[in-house]
């Protein structure tokens, strides 16, 4: 049944995918993050719907009437400037064949990620994108996190079969880096029973980052609260909530969670997280000797080891944005995924200022504001995830971008004296907007 109904609704959704290519880039994005078809167990389980998907939202973008041009912006030159190392990198990979298929699955998501951006223009499509995003890891971190209260905290929780999240430690950061998506689409929402159920949600989420067990998680989400409490103006009742809420956390986790999360402070004991420091030495290593491309993708095997590792019988993946980027294209890749994480906080932080006093567009500056906080997430969890090559944040980049946009355009009609109605736009429903630089 499940096959079935999966089928229907990306079949159904074709023809307006075709018409309208920015339908197909939701679409995608369900398909692609949140794999509903590995929740069947028939002949959808392993259908190429994400192909279909994507080749029929291009010929949609190519046909199409509507809008399709590339904002061209510093974080969108930058994306096509470290798409395109990647590719050069990896003709020069310690593992070609092993490198050339990871490269193919690259490829298409900053392809759709471009497309994305050529796509997504107005108010009501970034939020339509947003909820895509949301409704995709939303449904594991509210299932995740009721799994977590009914088991006490007993049992892992996992992601999606067969994604880039299906670890426990990558779902653990998907749930984090949705959470201030959630806030803003509550802040938003004019109906009260998905402000309630939004409400719900972000708990459950949290609470499944948690029963993750990952470490990772835990410090991201410590990061997102601090941040939060930076720059919230009434800062003491927040200060009590966080300092109330986390020992109530912890205690109702299992001895064994603690455990795990002690092994933090005692690292050098830790087997794991001693092959992880081992795997960015080798990072850096191999860096400096091959500082233009390193060595391409898929390089974490034992040979490689042998050569540039402290510790050559230990291998293990990167289990590091910053330290995957290095070891996989050199100091320039590194340096190019740097300079897109640095000019995407950039851009928040312009629009968070350029909307501070313009009531029409507080909708933007709660949307970078959360989308700050949701990198700070990312940032730190990710300081421990081999997740270079996670869709979701480069999604959230166009997010970015496209919010920017529609700020320039405003501001540049409100100099020159024209009118702009926002068509599609609607006041937040909070009395005061959150604040970020």
């Amino acid at each position: 049944m499940r096959d079935i109904v999966i089928t229907l609704i990306v079949l159904g959704s074709l023809p307006f995918a075709l018409k309208r290519p920015w339908i197909g880039v939701l679409m995608w994005v369900w398909i692609s993050v949140m794999n509903p078809h590995r929740l069947s167990w028939g002949f959808a389980y392993d259908f190429p719907f994400a192909a279909i998907i994507a080749g029929v939202t291009l010929v949609g973008v190519v046909i199409t009437r509507d809008p399709k041009k590339l904002p061209v912006t510093p974080i969108t030159v930058t994306l096509i400037m470290f798409t395109l190392w990647m590719n050069l990198t990896t003709l020069f990979a310690f593992y070609p064949e092993s490198a050339q298929e990871r490269l193919s699955q690259v490829n298409k998501i900053m392809l759709m990620t471009l497309v994305t951006g050529m796509m997504i223009k107005t108010r009501r499509q970034i939020e339509c994108l947003a909820w895509a995003l949301m409704i995709s890891i939303g449904y594991y971190g509210t299932k995740g996190g009721l799994f977590t209260i009914l088991t006490g905290g007993g049992n892992i929780v996992w992601g999606p079969s067969g994604s880039l999240i299906e670890g426990n430690n990558e779902v653990a950061l998907a749930f984090i880096t949705i959470i201030p998506i959630m806030f803003y689409l509550r802040l938003v929402s004019q109906n009260k029973w998905v402000r309630r159920a939004l409400a719900v949600s972000m708990p459950l989420c949290a609470a499944a980052a948690i029963g993750s067990y990952s470490r990772g998680a835990l410090l991201g989400v410590a990061a997102m609260l601090f941040f939060l409490w930076i720059k919230s103006p009434k800062k003491l009742v927040p200060g009590i909530v966080m300092v109330l809420m986390i020992p109530v956390a912890i205690a109702f986790m299992p001895d064994k969670w603690t455990e795990r999360m002690d092994t933090i402070n005692e690292y050098q004991s830790d087997a794991s997280a001693m092959g992880r420091i081992n795997a960015w030495k080798l990072a850096v290593n191999l860096a400096n000797d091959r500082p233009l491309v390193g060595g391409g993708f898929e390089l974490w095997k034992g040979p490689v080891f042998a050569k540039y590792a402290p510790d050559p019988e230990d291998p293990h993946a990167a289990h590091s944005i910053y330290f995957q980027a290095l070891g996989e294209h050199g100091w320039v890749g590194f340096l190019l995924y740097m300079t897109l994480g640095f000019l995407t906080w950039r851009k928040g932080s312009w629009i968070i200022r350029k909307t501070e006093k313009l009531p029409e567009l507080h909708w933007a500056k709660d949307l970078a504001t959360m989308l700050q906080v949701s990198m700070v997430g990312f940032s730190v969890g990710g300081a421990f995830l081999s997740l270079v090559y996670y869709d979701v944040q480069y999604y959230l980049m166009m997010t970015m971008v496209a919010t920017g946009v529609l700020v320039e355009k405003h501001l540049a009609e409100q100099k020159t004296g024209t009118q702009h109605s926002f068509p599609d736009s609607r006041q937040s429903l909070r009395p005061k907007a959150v604040t970020a630089t």
